[in-house]
């Protein structure tokens, strides 16, 4: 069957019966709290994609456009047009009811939320689907997922780029094809809450200038401060809190809100107070001084040393783009042919390269054991069913899995476990030869990211089995060269998805999928590893969640250059999923899938962080 064919009985609005806002929004910049909208475009459909409204403007931001290359508005175009307030109520009226669909919704949403938060009206949406997230999920055989990319694999016709109206009359196609082959594969839609944009946990907070020196260890009995030293205060002060800590920054130390094994001092004038700083200090053995000392001691602080990189650091011996075997050693990547019509020759070694195969069934150590073996084989272990799997194992009850019927009538071949034995494959499809996957990392792999795309955002994606009652949280922590934090900012969760300067944000792209995007080039020198964690909320377990993928892609749109399949945990309630991290002057990505048995708090605490229950 072809991935473009669609049986007349599966609509795709009749599987997903929703009423539909389609968004479109071209900007000044990137950063929806610091830049404005300078057009809007919403298209409305009913239930049976029928298009049920159309509206579009030009704004005037009160700023300078940003980049007219890219959307071809300039201040003289913009000069005359309304304000966002004077339309706020129209757009209002047309996204009440509805479902928000855009294009990396994420992005057109929190765009819309601080328009309308600094227009004074309430954003009137409470679902939002991302086009992109769910195109992620159905798998279409593309060379990436770009709007103008599906827009042709789809057959939707695009006339001009960049254009807010054009771009969500495209987006209307292209959303009417993805619902059709969601529905022909059986896919949930990746539907995502909109919690009020006035909800605190969403404010960007404001962060402490970033401390320029490294941390030079404890205090010494009797010995000076120096800079960068890890400081944190706790009880009642005669000098303001807000003096106190602004003097210690300007000195050039590291305040910190916590306490941990890095801490090279606490400051109070209770130490038998019992705060919660001050018996982690002595659990700990930090040093303890009185606010007196420390500020005679402010009066000399001895020079650090500055973030740098390190003379002995130098590039690992890994074959850029190499591909990571099982024990961690490298071995070449090997491109795929660019010819569409000839399949290059298998390895005998790896008889399943170029495969995704579904393991089905099973206790969660067999499946993960079946996981393992598919990629030992050289192949790619899916953990959800897309137009993207070539093969499925069937293990114990594994024909009992709801989606039987859906693999049944794509005529994916199917196999016993012991096929994993010695598998004999069918020849692969024909829209899979010639397409280029990415590194299969295993446990512990290692890539090095290409020098050329370190200045662009790099995507890491998590994404798992959508399950009732398994509620995933994506975290991530910005360490510095000893595996702490320099400041609260630098530990991103739901609550606080973005750090000061825009450089790494936590995206929502569907009940069952959330990325980090990471921009390399913006983090600040003291930060020498993005440790991105999950956690399950409540009561359930990784083994109850199932298998995670983790992707790395540059940018949101790109095909993944490395992906890993992670699902060892099974009593774990927390799992390190992967690390960004420099190694001289390369960043590399590693995939980690380390379990705990404990929280997210107890996590936390190990990278500098208390949390607040």
């Amino acid at each position: 069957m072809s991935l473009a064919s669609v049986a007349a009985e599966e609509s795709g609005f009749r599987a997903y019966a929703f009423d539909w806002a389609l968004v479109d929004v071209e900007t000044s910049g990137l950063v929806a709290r610091r830049d404005r909208v300078l057009s809007v475009a919403v298209v409305t459909m009913g239930p049976d994609g029928e298009r049920t409204g159309e509206f579009s403007t030009l704004l005037n931001p009160g700023c300078d456009p940003g980049p007219v290359e890219v959307h071809g508005l300039t201040a003289e175009r913009l000069r005359g047009a309304p304000e966002f307030g004077q339309v706020a109520g129209r757009i209002a009226a047309m996204l009440q009811g509805r479902v928000l669909v855009a294009h990396h919704a994420q992005f057109d949403y929190d765009f819309l939320a601080h328009e309308f938060a600094r227009a004074d009206v309430r954003l009137p949406v409470a679902r939002r689907l991302c086009t992109l997230a769910l195109n992620r999920r159905v798998d279409p055989p593309t060379e990436n997922l770009r709007l103008g990319t599906l827009a042709a694999h789809y057959g939707v016709p695009q006339h001009k780029a960049h254009d807010a109206l054009d771009d969500t009359r495209v987006l209307a196609g292209v959303l009417r094809a993805s619902l059709r082959e969601a529905a022909r594969l059986g896919l949930p839609l990746p539907l995502v809450d909109c919690p009020p944009r006035q909800d605190p946990r969403f404010t960007p907070r404001r962060s402490k200038t970033p401390c320029s020196f490294r941390n030079p260890g404890r205090l010494s009995p009797g010995g000076p401060l120096t800079q960068g030293m890890k400081v944190a205060v706790t009880g009642e002060t005669a000098t303001s809190r807000t003096e106190l800590l602004a003097r210690a920054a300007a000195a050039g130390l590291n305040v910190m809100s916590a306490v941990s094994r890095h801490t090279g001092v606490l400051v109070t004038n209770d130490s038998s107070s019992g705060s919660a700083k001050a018996r982690r200090a002595i659990a700990e053995g930090v040093p303890v001084i009185d606010e007196r000392t420390f500020l005679r001691l402010l009066s000399e602080v001895r020079a650090g040393t500055p973030h740098e990189q390190r003379p002995d650091e130098r590039p690992a011996a890994v074959v850029p783009g190499a591909r990571v075997a099982q024990d961690g050693a490298c071995t070449p990547g090997t491109a795929a042919p660019k010819a569409a019509g000839r399949a290059a020759p298998v390895p005998a070694d790896r008889p399943l390269s170029g495969r995704r195969v579904l393991v089905l069934g099973g206790t969660h150590p067999k499946a993960a054991a079946g996981r393992t073996r598919v990629v030992e084989l050289g192949g790619a272990a899916a953990i959800n069913l897309s137009a993207g799997v070539t093969d499925v194992v069937l293990l114990a009850d594994g024909a009992a899995d709801r989606r039987m019927p859906r693999i049944a009538a794509l005529e994916i071949p199917t196999y016993p476990a012991d096929w994993l034995d010695a598998p004999t494959v069918a020849p692969l499809p024909r829209w899979v030869i010639g397409r280029r996957g990415p590194h299969v990392l295993p446990r512990g792999g290692v890539i090095d990211l290409p020098d050329r795309q370190l200045s662009a955002v790099w995507h890491l994606s998590a994404s798992w089995a959508q399950r009732t009652g398994c509620e995933v949280d994506l975290v991530a922590f910005l360490v510095d060269e000893d595996e702490q934090v320099s400041c609260d900012e630098d530990f991103l969760f739901y609550g606080a998805p973005e750090n000061p300067d825009g450089s790494v944000r936590l995206l929502a792209d569907g009940p069952a999928e959330q990325t980090l995007a990471v921009r390399l080039g913006a983090l600040p020198a003291a930060v020498r590893k993005v440790v991105v964690a999950a956690a399950v909320d409540g009561t359930p377990t990784f083994g109850d969640v199932g298998a995670l993928q983790i992707t790395a892609a540059c940018g949101s749109s790109a095909p993944p250059l490395a992906q890993s399949a992670l699902d060892a945990a099974t009593t774990e309630r927390t799992l390190l999923l992967a690390e960004l991290y420099r190694r001289g002057p390369r960043w590399r990505f590693r995939a980690v899938g380390q379990g705990y048995d404990h929280g997210l708090d107890v996590l936390a605490r190990g990278y500098g962080v208390d949390i607040e229950e």
